[in-house]
């Protein structure tokens, strides 16, 4: 065998070797229970597998609310997604990651979800509001992670991420809520026809969103012009058109998510799998609470918190 022969084969065991690491927790997955422990594939997806997609995808399933005006507007008149964009990001995060890190029926996952519950309770959300908000977890995260990560997901995972949010969102109080991924996608797509529409208090919290975009890295690097036009390529003309955001040229769309794709290619063939998760609370964008935070004080309210603090909950770490 020649030395450029014999280079070339230990060049094709390294990447059948690298392959098989970075496939190595999907094999895991395919054996946890997807209707007993949904969660444990949610974490693991959300916190190893494709954590900054993921988290990309849910930051952008927000992002599409806006555009219902019964919903953005109502964002708009609580001023904190205008003028507290920051901190209400990391409340978000982090009431959300509670039940992630710690389990639904954990005490610090069901104190999360109860901040989530009393601070919705301030407010008169109609339950189909609700039932979209929770489409939008289910579905953004299996189109981004399908179109841009560096594998797509398997049925088992669809299903394991479809059953965790219909028990975070039982646990919400929502009603009516889908049984399947599909039945997602339909009410997800059904309910943007009938109720995507322009409103100037819903496009001032999408920019704003897109402002604090901007902050993070490596966005920050770039001129806010140019962030805003890489976003816009990432829209459909949907949700484009619900904003009255102009349209991407088609070099721009190629350009923007070919080099996610881009990403994810180089990540299955280059990049060591992640064997820690990584939770909201200790990405760099959570940058509200360097002292750590108490899951009874996230969230807004007005007037005041209508929680009593007579018994406390420990502090979480941030790292």
């Amino acid at each position: 065998m020649s030395a450029a022969s014999a280079l070339a084969t230990r060049a094709k065991h390294a990447v059948q070797n690298r392959l098989a690491q970075r496939y190595r927790l999907r094999g895991e997955i395919d054996h946890m229970d997807a209707v007993a422990d949904p969660t444990a594939i949610a974490r693991a997806l959300g916190t190893q597998e494709f954590p900054w997609g993921i988290t990309q995808a849910l930051s952008f399933a927000l992002f599409r609310t806006y555009a219902v005006p019964s919903i953005g507007d109502l964002l708009y008149k609580t001023s904190q997604f205008t003028e507290s964009t920051q901190k209400r990001y990391d409340d978000t995060v982090l009431l959300l990651d509670a039940p992630i890190e710690h389990g639904v029926d954990s005490p610090a996952g069901r104190a999360g979800i109860r901040r989530i519950n009393q601070m919705h309770g301030m407010y008169d959300i109609p339950n189909s509001d609700f039932v979209y908000v929770l489409a939008t977890f289910v579905v953004c995260p299996v189109e981004w992670v399908n179109a841009y990560e560096w594998r797509s997901l398997t049925n088992h995972e669809i299903l394991g991420l479809t059953n965790y949010y219909r028990r975070l969102g039982q646990l919400m109080g929502i009603k009516d809520i889908p049984e399947t991924y599909d039945d997602f996608k339909t009410f997800y797509d059904e309910y943007e026809t009938a109720h995507f529409a322009f409103s100037p208090d819903s496009l001032a919290v999408a920019d704003a969103t897109l402002d604090l975009l901007g902050t993070f890295m490596p966005y920050k690097l770039l001129p806010r012009a140019v962030v805003r036009r890489m976003s816009f390529a990432l829209m459909d003309d949907r949700l484009l058109g619900a904003f009255g955001y102009p349209k991407p040229t088609t070099v721009e769309r190629v350009l923007v998510r070919g080099g996610l794709k881009a990403r994810g290619l180089a990540i299955r063939l280059f990049a060591s799998p992640r064997t820690e998760p990584l939770f909201g609370r200790q990405t760099k964008q959570v940058r509200s609470y360097p002292d750590g935070f108490r899951i009874d004080d996230l969230g807004t309210f007005a007037p005041g918190c209508p929680v009593s603090h007579d018994t406390e909950t420990p502090r979480a770490a941030t790292s």
